[in-house]
């Protein structure tokens, strides 16, 4: 029938909230608040309450429930959902896998002092000359700036790199899709309609830049995006993921270390031009292994149906734990084995199999850049960019 059941389900939610039928969770509730505020300091408060706390809290539950042998046999089936749950069960299957995503301490944006939304931030390697910069717009979005900001840094350390003259959003933005998402479709307008105009200014004042090509580093933003119409913004330009730009570019790593690689593509992949798992091989200069199904996370379901994300995470940990055997095939124990992905949601929902597969996660951007650039990447780029790397202009 050709029917897409994610807007029909985002159409249904809508219909609910505006008869005032629309139940959430309030983990959900709260992560939409944060996502909605774009003052620096209650953004930072809230990275705290909600990621540092948040996951500590989880984890030390999760702690607690298995000293107590609430959580049962690690090889259950979790069983099938016919109606909700009774609230010990949730708590149980919401502490059931430990968060290990570990959270920087600062936002991109604070590490680099780009908060004031009065200035378009423009970074771009002095040492190279102006004709010979690519013009790129990077939106971050929310999971990449505010929540994993490692993943903003290597997206702007590696366009850097590459040569490229880097335009930032001016302060902090949403994209507006979990808001749409979730039904509050006249929100979700909301912020897409003032990111328009916003942007149609900053196009104005840097109209003697050649914006060519929009960079994104999670699916989500790259999905409400296509929206945007920004090619009635900035002439001619396209939408592409760090990821893709870097193949491009023909940024990889040599392919000769000690690491083995398997890649997670998300849902909602931020790889549209190019074949995902094609871009992630080339990149990482070598062989790597598919990783299929959903991790479960799918941005707050982990949180506000966890007794649904169970069940999706018993296949994924099936899907791991093969991905893993054939990883060992392919090498032997000198070799590392890590996962790898493409969205902040699958980075945080992925850390939760690592106490029983060993792998640890991370964003192919991330891993390129502590390869290339060293160890001590990010402080390391924070001295260049100050270095006259950073211009601002008034909006």
């Amino acid at each position: 029938m050709n029917i897409d059941f994610g807007d029909v389900s985002i159409h249904m939610r809508k219909i609910l909230t505006d008869q005032g039928q629309k139940k959430s969770a309030l983990a959900g509730q709260a992560a939409l608040f944060f996502l909605n505020i774009t003052n620096p300091l209650g953004i930072n408060i809230m990275r705290i309450l909600m990621a540092k706390l948040g996951f500590m809290g989880i984890n030390m539950a999760h702690r607690m429930a298995k000293m107590f042998g609430l959580l049962g046999s690690s090889k259950r089936i979790p069983p099938a959902t016919t109606e909700l749950p009774k609230t010990g069960v949730q708590y149980v299957n919401l502490v059931r896998k430990p968060v290990r995503a570990a959270v920087p301490m600062k936002s991109s944006r604070a590490m680099l002092d780009l908060e004031d939304p009065a200035y378009i931030p423009i970074i771009r390697n002095p040492e190279r000359r102006n004709d010979q910069m690519d013009s790129v717009f990077y939106f971050p979005g929310c999971g990449s700036e505010r929540l994993f900001s490692q993943v903003a840094m290597a997206t702007i350390a590696m366009l850097y790199e590459a040569g490229a003259r880097t335009i930032l959003p001016p302060g902090y933005l949403c994209c507006g899709y979990p808001q749409t998402a979730v039904g509050q479709h006249e929100k979700g307008q909301q912020i897409t309609t003032e990111n328009r105009v916003l942007f149609h200014r900053l196009a104005n004042t840097l109209n003697y830049l050649d914006i060519r090509t929009v960079i994104v580093s999670c699916g989500t933003c790259m999905d409400q995006l296509l929206k945007y119409e920004f090619e009635r913004i900035f002439p001619d330009c396209r939408l592409l993921d760090i990821h893709e730009y870097l193949m491009e570019k023909e940024v990889k790593l040599s392919g000769s270390g000690s690491t083995r690689y398997i890649y997670h593509d998300p849902c909602h992949s931020p790889m549209k031009t190019y074949q995902p798992l094609k871009v992630a091989s080339s990149l990482l200069g070598t062989e790597v292994i598919d990783s299929a199904r959903c991790c479960g996370e799918s941005g707050t379901l982990g949180t506000s149906r966890p007794d649904i994300a169970e069940q999706l995470r018993y296949r994924k940990s099936e899907e791991l734990r093969a991905n893993v055997q054939a990883a060992t095939e392919l090498t032997n124990a000198q070799h590392e084995v890590k996962l790898l992905t493409a969205c902040p949601s699958c980075q945080q929902g992925l850390s939760r199999y690592t106490d029983e597969t060993g792998l640890e996660t991370d964003y192919i951007v991330v891993e390129m850049a502590s390869e290339l650039l060293g160890d001590d990447w990010q402080q390391d780029f924070i001295n260049k960019a100050g270095q006259g790397g950073i211009e601002r202009v008034l909006l």
